[in-house]
Protein backbone atom coordinates (compact mmCIF):
# COMPACT_ATOMS: atom_id res chain seq x y z
CA UNK A 1 0.00 0.00 0.00
CA UNK A 2 0.95 3.40 -0.45
CA UNK A 3 2.73 5.71 2.20
CA UNK A 4 0.35 7.96 3.15
CA UNK A 5 1.62 11.78 3.25
CA UNK A 6 0.32 13.08 6.61
CA UNK A 7 2.16 10.35 7.91
CA UNK A 8 5.18 11.57 6.00
CA UNK A 9 4.70 14.85 7.00
CA UNK A 10 4.04 14.00 10.97
CA UNK A 11 7.70 11.86 10.68
CA UNK A 12 9.46 15.14 8.94
CA UNK A 13 7.93 17.62 11.44
CA UNK A 14 9.99 16.00 14.04
CA UNK A 15 13.33 18.24 12.22
CA UNK A 16 11.50 21.36 13.44
CA UNK A 17 12.24 20.01 17.21
CA UNK A 18 15.53 20.80 18.29
CA UNK A 19 18.06 17.63 19.21
CA UNK A 20 14.75 15.27 18.36
CA UNK A 21 16.52 14.44 14.72
CA UNK A 22 16.84 10.89 15.93
CA UNK A 23 12.86 10.46 16.06
CA UNK A 24 12.80 11.00 12.44
CA UNK A 25 15.29 7.68 11.43
CA UNK A 26 13.33 5.42 14.30
CA UNK A 27 10.39 6.65 12.86
CA UNK A 28 11.16 5.90 9.30
CA UNK A 29 12.64 2.39 10.49
CA UNK A 30 9.49 1.60 12.49
CA UNK A 31 7.71 2.67 9.32
CA UNK A 32 9.53 0.55 7.24
CA UNK A 33 8.80 -2.64 9.22
CA UNK A 34 5.33 -2.20 9.89
CA UNK A 35 4.96 -2.31 6.02
CA UNK A 36 6.99 -5.06 5.47
CA UNK A 37 5.15 -7.07 8.58
CA UNK A 38 1.71 -5.81 6.95
CA UNK A 39 2.23 -5.64 3.15
CA UNK A 40 -1.72 -4.24 2.91
CA UNK A 41 -1.08 -2.20 5.91
CA UNK A 42 -3.32 1.49 5.66
CA UNK A 43 -1.75 4.70 7.44
CA UNK A 44 -3.73 7.36 8.59
CA UNK A 45 -3.08 10.24 11.03
CA UNK A 46 -5.83 9.75 13.73
CA UNK A 47 -5.56 11.21 17.50
CA UNK A 48 -2.39 13.27 16.85
CA UNK A 49 -0.54 10.30 15.39
CA UNK A 50 0.56 8.00 12.72
CA UNK A 51 -2.05 4.98 12.82
CA UNK A 52 -1.08 1.83 10.65
CA UNK A 53 -4.30 -0.47 10.24
CA UNK A 54 -5.26 -3.62 8.91
CA UNK A 55 -8.24 -4.37 7.04
CA UNK A 56 -10.16 -1.42 9.11
CA UNK A 57 -8.37 -2.22 12.28
CA UNK A 58 -5.64 -1.54 14.20
CA UNK A 59 -2.49 -3.38 13.97
CA UNK A 60 0.36 -0.36 15.31
CA UNK A 61 0.61 2.81 16.22
CA UNK A 62 3.37 5.58 16.45
CA UNK A 63 3.90 8.29 18.74
CA UNK A 64 6.64 10.98 19.96
CA UNK A 65 7.86 12.92 22.84
CA UNK A 66 10.10 14.62 23.81
CA UNK A 67 12.60 11.68 25.11
CA UNK A 68 11.18 9.12 23.00
CA UNK A 69 9.48 7.29 20.63
CA UNK A 70 6.60 4.65 21.67
CA UNK A 71 5.73 1.99 19.17
CA UNK A 72 2.73 -0.39 20.24
CA UNK A 73 1.27 -3.14 18.61
CA UNK A 74 -2.65 -4.23 19.00
CA UNK A 75 -4.00 -7.21 19.39
CA UNK A 76 -0.82 -8.72 21.05
CA UNK A 77 -2.08 -10.93 24.01
CA UNK A 78 -0.28 -13.91 22.54
CA UNK A 79 3.05 -12.24 21.73
CA UNK A 80 6.07 -13.27 23.76
CA UNK A 81 9.11 -10.87 24.02
CA UNK A 82 12.27 -10.99 26.18
CA UNK A 83 11.56 -9.74 30.00
CA UNK A 84 11.92 -5.63 29.65
CA UNK A 85 11.25 -5.33 25.73
CA UNK A 86 7.61 -3.86 26.18
CA UNK A 87 6.35 -1.79 29.11
CA UNK A 88 4.15 -2.88 31.54
CA UNK A 89 0.01 -2.03 30.29
CA UNK A 90 -2.84 -3.78 28.81
CA UNK A 91 -2.09 -7.44 27.54
CA UNK A 92 -3.74 -6.68 24.41
CA UNK A 93 -1.39 -3.67 23.55
CA UNK A 94 2.76 -4.12 23.72
CA UNK A 95 4.22 -0.51 23.72
CA UNK A 96 7.88 -0.16 23.22
CA UNK A 97 9.67 3.03 24.46
CA UNK A 98 12.62 3.63 22.21
CA UNK A 99 15.23 6.47 23.64
CA UNK A 100 17.92 8.06 21.88
CA UNK A 101 21.10 5.81 20.84
CA UNK A 102 19.13 2.63 22.50
CA UNK A 103 19.64 -0.04 20.37
CA UNK A 104 16.35 -1.83 19.28
CA UNK A 105 15.71 -5.51 17.53
CA UNK A 106 13.91 -4.59 14.71
CA UNK A 107 13.98 -7.81 13.26
CA UNK A 108 11.87 -8.87 16.61
CA UNK A 109 9.82 -6.11 16.70
CA UNK A 110 8.76 -6.98 12.52
CA UNK A 111 7.87 -10.53 13.49
CA UNK A 112 6.43 -9.73 16.38
CA UNK A 113 3.99 -6.99 14.50
CA UNK A 114 3.29 -9.67 11.57
CA UNK A 115 2.27 -11.99 14.43
CA UNK A 116 0.00 -9.59 15.85
CA UNK A 117 -0.98 -8.62 12.60
CA UNK A 118 -1.98 -12.19 11.34
CA UNK A 119 -4.56 -12.23 14.15
CA UNK A 120 -6.61 -9.90 12.64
Amino acid sequence: MPMNQDVTDYINKLNDKPNQVWQIEVCNRLRQITHNAIPTVDERIQYGKPHFMKTGKYAAVLGTAKGWVTFTIFNATMLQAPDGFFEEGDPNRKTIKILNGQAVDYVLLEALLKQAADSI
